[in-house]
């Protein structure tokens, strides 16, 4: 037996000792390559060595090449190495004609390796969003369309095999894109701020803001004025909006014989609008997170929620659509089919034309405090105060120290920290901050004191709060849907470099101080067309952000600070096209909701809204999106457009009270 055994041994010794004699080599260095690329489009590829010891660089550093499979050089350079921390190698500017499996090969100093790539059509990068815009025309379902175009641009990763894009669309564009810590921050934020919406509408909260202000609305200007404040004020959630104030201010409009038109248009123009300029809201965290997901995929350091804030005074359209109803229901002026349904309310007291069918009442159990409930307008203030304290409270804590070593840097080299200027600094801090996790600890923190306030106050048990609340997360439900189908379409039109296609399409014919403008219609009709300005979002904004980073670089005549303004207004021009598109559209499901809640008949309520909207959209393009591409500053350009919409509402309109 022991002889068996040491014979045994001795064998496998014998096999291994090949690979114990010889290590295997190390390799001298690795190569990061895209595995698709577009063909004719350039793309890139990051050599990063492995230690300096094996790639033995002269005293000018060390070369590199990068050859296809016929030894045609496609790119060569020189770079210097640090032997202790060698620096990865960037390699821009890679073009293959061809479509198909290709193998290149790349030496460093006198070492190589290889990278596959397979290239595809150029023009097959811009399928899945354009699938996306046609399928949601064609269902009039965003879910349904952007998983259309994820399943698409998946069948192109994986040698256009249509299973293989349908399993992968799943296990790994749809997990992946879960996966990553800031798509986490952002949904558990949005689910938690919807279930501090719930509560606070449960429990009277929101009502009682309505009814507070409602006991100063004596007539037909305070009724607007009334309902365009509240509109301003529930500015967290443009659903709560819509029928909170609908619901809610329905009855006093028509004892103040407002018809139901204006309603609708009052409560439909404060809600997207001011949800999407908001600071804290509910769509918030899904702006951020779009603009996050451009950022990154572009190497940009940027902070999300501070380019988000920076993006409001270009956010022209919203901004204008607020003044616009505000100067209606000051001025007590109408005109185009609203004169006339004004008229018609004032004289006969018809709120509603002749013939007009109302949608039903949308008086949701989960949003409607139940009969009885004391409407104390402190239930819902406090909880939103309580958000907006750690929001600000959050930004300042975790920017200070990262923030204070950036001042200290710029102060060292300026000449002290006096020489930098306190917005400079409140900047730096909170630009180091760390705003996802802000915003959760915010949600979180806000729906505890709703539900504690509620439950203090005996308006609810524990129970029916917390029922309250998981009832807001689940309104919130279809919104985590899109969420998630929209990062994952956007980590497709980056694996497929559908921004860079589409720029490389216009670089010759679009000048960059059009993009604004372009931008802003383009989104405007998607979002008309579909009724939904999240899928609107979540289309067009990768290919936004890369088109007005990239494309002004070629262009001399724009500065760095022109650059940024291009940036930040497009930006803002994908936020505001999709609130214009949505605003108008028929199919918009806060169009609908809003005659709903107000009680109108929903034709009425898209024909006589249609031409405000109209007239926002076109203030915000002629003195908007158009002067402010050229570096017309936007300072001048918000008064001047708030300005001729008085001139318009003075002018065009007139009183529905005839004289």
């Amino acid at each position: 037996m022991p002889l068996r055994l040491i014979a045994i041994l001795a064998g496998w010794l014998a096999l291994c000792a090949p690979a114990l004699q010889a290590a295997p080599e190390p390799h001298p260095f690795t190569v990061d390559a895209p595995r698709l690329a577009l063909s004719g489009i350039a793309f890139e590829l990051t050599i990063t060595p492995a230690t300096a010891a094996y790639i033995a660089p002269d005293s000018q550093g060390v070369s590199w090449r990068v050859r296809d499979e016929r030894g045609r050089l496609l790119a060569e350079g020189r770079t210097p190495l640090d032997p202790r921390a060698p620096a990865p190698v960037q390699v821009t500017d890679l073009s293959l004609p061809a479509s198909g499996s290709h193998t290149l090969t790349i030496s460093l100093g006198d070492s190589e390796e290889t990278a596959a790539i397979r290239v595809i059509p150029a023009w097959l990068s811009i399928l899945p969003p354009l699938l996306a815009i046609v399928m949601a025309l064609i269902t009039r379902q965003v879910i349904v369309a952007l998983f259309a175009g994820i399943w698409i641009g998946a069948t192109f990763v994986y040698g256009y095999n249509p299973l293989l894009g349908f399993l992968h669309t799943f296990d790994e564009f749809i997990v992946n894109t879960l996966a990553k810590t800031d798509h986490v921050y952002i949904l558990v934020f949005s689910l938690a701020l919807g279930g501090m919406v719930g509560v606070i509408s449960r429990c009277g909260g929101t009502q009682g803001i309505v009814e507070a202000l409602a006991r100063y609305a004596r007539n037909p200007r305070g009724g607007q004025l009334a309902t365009w404040v509240m509109g301003v004020l529930i500015f967290f959630d443009d659903y709560a909006n819509t029928l909170i104030v609908g619901n809610t201010m329905r009855p006093l409009s028509d004892k103040l014989r407002i018809s139901r038109e204006k309603l609708s248009y009052l409560v439909d123009s404060t809600a997207a609008p001011v949800a999407n300029i908001a600071i804290i809201s509910t769509w918030i965290g899904y702006e951020i997170s779009l603009i996050s997901d451009s950022f990154g995929a572009l190497g940009l350091e940027m902070n999300p929620y501070i380019t988000f804030l920076q993006t409001i005074p270009y956010n022209f359209y919203p901004i204008f659509a607020l003044v616009l109803g505000l100067y209606i229901a000051w001025m007590n002026r109408d005109f185009g089919p609203m004169l006339r349904a004004e008229r018609r309310a004032r004289e006969s007291g018809a709120v509603l034309r002749e013939g007009a069918t109302p949608l039903a009442n949308l008086a949701s159990d989960e949003l409607i405090a139940e009969e009885g409930t004391p409407l104390r307008w402190y239930n819902a203030l406090i909880p939103v105060a309580v958000v907006i304290a750690v929001v600000s409270g959050g930004l300042v804590a975790t920017g200070w120290e990262a923030g204070w070593e950036k001042i200290a840097a710029a102060a060292a080299v300026e000449g002290g920290r006096d020489q930098i200027s306190f917005i400079r600094k409140a900047s730096a801090v909170i630009g180091a901050a760390d705003s996802f996790a802000t915003l959760m600890w915010a949600a979180f923190i806000g729906g505890i004191v709703a539900i504690i306030m509620a439950v203090a106050q005996r308006i609810l048990s524990l129970h029916h709060a917390l029922d309250a609340w998981v009832n807001g997360i689940r309104s919130m439900l279809m919104a985590a849907i899109i969420l998630t189908a929209a990062w994952a379409i956007g980590d497709i039109c980056t694996e497929l470099f559908t921004a860079r296609y589409v720029i490389d399409l216009t670089r010759a014919f679009l000048s960059p101080e059009w993009l604004p403008l372009m931008i802003f219609l383009t989104a405007a009709v998607i979002a008309f067309a579909t009724g939904t300005s999240w899928g609107t979002m979540a289309i067009l904004m990768p290919i936004a952000i890369p088109l007005a980073h990239q494309a002004p670089t070629a262009d001399p005549t724009i500065d760095a600070a022109h650059e940024m303004i291009l940036l930040l207004c497009t930006t803002a021009a994908v936020l505001a096209g999709a609130t214009f598109g949505d605003h108008c559209s028929p199919i918009s499901d806060t169009t609908i909701m809003s005659s709903m809640a107000s009680g109108a008949d929903h034709i009425d309520h898209v024909r006589t809204q249609l031409p405000y909207a109209l007239t926002a959209g076109g203030v915000a393009c002629l003195f908007g999106y158009i002067p402010v591409g050229f570096d017309v500053s936007n300072w001048i350009l918000l008064p001047l457009g708030a300005a001729v919409l008085f001139l318009v509402v003075r002018f065009l309109g007139k009183s529905p009270e005839r004289h």
